[in-house]
């Protein structure tokens, strides 16, 4: 599936093991629809993931529109209740940067 949105904040990069990284980003996905004749828009908060590797991060920056493509896992959690919850993760296989990074270095 593919996702077209702006990052929220710049890309971190998280340590999963000794010789392992995850590259982890936000991204905005906004809708526009009509309801009762009225144009309306809705913005969806998505958690994304990298795991090819960890380079990129520099040039994932705040306010950079992107496509990406990949899938969706469910990663269960167990709220403060007891509750059994889940969240919705992409987990990102391919990035196309369709505006220029803010550490525009890569020449």
């Amino acid at each position: 599936m593919e996702i077209t949105g702006r990052l929220v904040a710049d890309a971190t990069v998280r340590a999963v093991s000794e010789d392992k990284n995850v590259t982890g980003f936000r991204v905005a996905v906004n809708r526009t629809y009509q309801s009762q004749g009225e144009r309306k828009e809705e913005t969806a908060f998505v958690e994304c993931t990298y795991w090819r590797t960890d380079a990129i991060a520099p040039y994932l920056t705040k306010g950079m529109l992107v496509t990406l493509s990949g899938f969706m896992t469910a990663q269960p959690w167990v709220s403060r209740d007891g509750e059994p919850m889940a969240s919705l993760q992409f987990r990102t296989e391919q990035i196309q940067m369709l505006t220029k990074s803010a550490n525009n270095q890569r020449g």
